[in-house]
């Protein structure tokens, strides 16, 4: 096949109706990828407000997540027994619904049940607003659509924390589920004007319960172990292995079920695809890497520089600025570039900025967090559309919402994944560095001494000087192991530029 994409499944919209869809989709993509992360920096507010301890308002993200993901791969067979359009016009009106219930929960019980309905009824918001836009553009702007759609996918987290923070420190908690009521009526009736008539074929897919039932054990145990583990101390805490074990007998099973039954759940033939083995590769180790540092910027400048949680959303929020430029000019001229070097480029991006944040120090100013940030908006440009755009080159269009929801599947979980190493390695190499640190500290360490002096000089006592040195020292432990991250991220990204090259690039199709 020589070309990039098949033709669409319909005649292709142009003028109005185009820039409609363009909107409303990854309209509907934004509010779901934001409400993953929005609610992470209210749980301590929403707990106090409902009478509920901490680890259990962490349940509000968990069970939010847990559901989302378990759902992401039945979006293949969920779009042809009801047909794609249908199917992202449920979702859509049942996420706005299920938000609404979660901004009127006045218990914690209550408001993670509504989470779990949000999280099912959103999973397959995502796949599906792919699937809609490549199917509904012209050919040859097919890879303008999907710059559109990562361009959204690929800021709306960072958007998360700074809505959240900032609706939490000037609103009530229950506007973080709120503000998705008119986005999603908003999605609603654009989309259902535009896609009139355009519905897919409708078939009666045959899958066995038992692979559901193999899928929701297996994704939604490893689900809860990646939430749970660092609050738990990982696999010193019995509940984690048990979750552990689960997971792993659970997506076993599920592999030789599916191989081997002819009602599969999951279509495994997508892996023949090349391209879909090398892109469903790419993003999920480069979003473990991404995101494990999007949760933790915030985090370290929050704990460790004093922000607020609405300051340290504004200090990452630069990273959507270009991207925002760039990912059009990308879709368009996409045809004359291939798109293995673009992803190289961005890659490199990646690492220099993550080098960059090795020189993380205590008292630096805003600028030094604002940089890399505003510079890897051009990594984020050259990696999320373009990997997208090689992953499902040469794909029949009927198997594009399957392959999309276990592509977005995977980013999930390792989206999970990549948050729960880096900050359990955060606080592990910490307390490593705390012990090496203090050591220091003695009466026959002369720069230790002077220091102590210097303090009790400006007429602290002993005991006032020691603390505070025993602050500096945590502080300074917490920075170098940040840093320490930023440098092996450095160096993975590097390392993903290798497997780039195993795609093949859209002229051999």
């Amino acid at each position: 096949m020589s070309r990039a994409f098949q033709a669409p499944l319909w005649e292709p919209l142009t003028g109005t109706n185009l820039l409609i869809l363009t909107i409303a989709l990854p309209l509907a993509t934004f509010m779901q990828v934001v409400d993953t992360t929005i609610a992470n920096v209210a749980v301590q507010t929403i707990s106090g407000n409902l009478g509920a301890s901490y680890s259990q308002g962490t349940w509000i993200i968990t069970s939010y997540s847990v559901a989302n993901a378990i759902v992401l791969p039945l979006t293949g067979p969920l779009a042809q027994r009801f047909g794609e359009k249908r199917l992202f016009l449920w979702s859509t009106g049942l996420f706005a619904l299920a938000s609404t219930a979660c901004g009127l929960s006045q218990d914690m019980t209550a408001l993670v049940i509504f989470r779990i309905i949000q999280g099912a009824v959103g999973g397959p918001m995502i796949p599906l607003a792919q699937s809609l836009l490549m199917n509904n553009y012209p050919r040859e702007k097919q890879v303008m659509a999907l710059a559109l759609f990562s361009m959204t996918v690929s800021v709306a987290p960072v958007f998360g924390p700074i809505m959240g923070g900032y609706i939490s420190d000037n609103f009530h908690w229950s506007w973080i589920f709120f503000i998705n009521i008119p986005f999603g009526l908003a999605v609603l009736l654009l989309s259902s004007r535009v896609l009139a008539g355009r519905e897919t074929k409708i078939k009666r897919p045959r899958w066995s319960g038992i692979s559901f039932g193999l899928l929701a054990l297996g994704v939604g145990a490893f689900q809860m172990m990646l939430d749970r583990g660092k609050d738990l101390d990982w696999f010193n805490s019995p509940s984690i292995q048990i979750l552990a074990v689960i997971a792993v007998t659970g997506l076993t099973l599920l592999l030789v079920w599916e191989y081997s039954n002819p009602k599969a759940l999951i279509d495994l033939s997508l892996f023949k695809y090349r391209n879909f083995c090398v892109g469903i590769t790419l993003i999920s180790a480069g979003m473990m890497l991404y995101m494990g540092t999007v949760v933790l910027i915030p985090l370290l400048l929050q704990t460790r520089y004093a922000y607020t949680a609405t300051w340290a959303g504004l200090a990452t929020a630069p990273i959507g600025i270009l991207p925002v430029i760039m990912m059009p000019l990308l879709g368009r001229y996409s045809k004359h570039i291939d798109m293995r070097f673009v992803i190289t480029a961005g890659f490199g991006v990646l690492a220099v900025t993550m080098h960059m944040r090795t020189g993380f120090e205590p008292g630096m100013d805003m600028r030094y967090v604002l940089l890399p940030q505003f510079i890897q908006g051009i990594g984020l440009a050259c990696f999320f559309a373009p990997i997208t755009s090689i992953t499902f080159i040469g794909m029949d269009p009927g198997k594009i919402a399957g392959a999309s929801g276990l592509y977005n599947c995977s980013r999930t979980l390792f989206s999970a994944i990549g948050a729960s190493i880096s900050t359990t390695f955060w606080e592990r190499r910490e307390a490593l560095h705390q012990t090496r640190l203090s050591g220091l500290i003695d009466a026959y360490n002369p720069l230790a001494t002077e220091s102590l002096r210097r303090l009790t000089d400006l007429g602290m006592t002993q005991d006032q000087a020691a603390g505070y040195l025993e602050r500096q020292i945590v502080n300074q432990s917490f920075i170098i192991s940040a840093n320490e991250i930023f440098q092996a991220c450095s160096y993975c990204f590097l390392f993903l530029i290798i497997l780039v090259w195993l795609s093949k690039p859209a002229k051999t199709f």
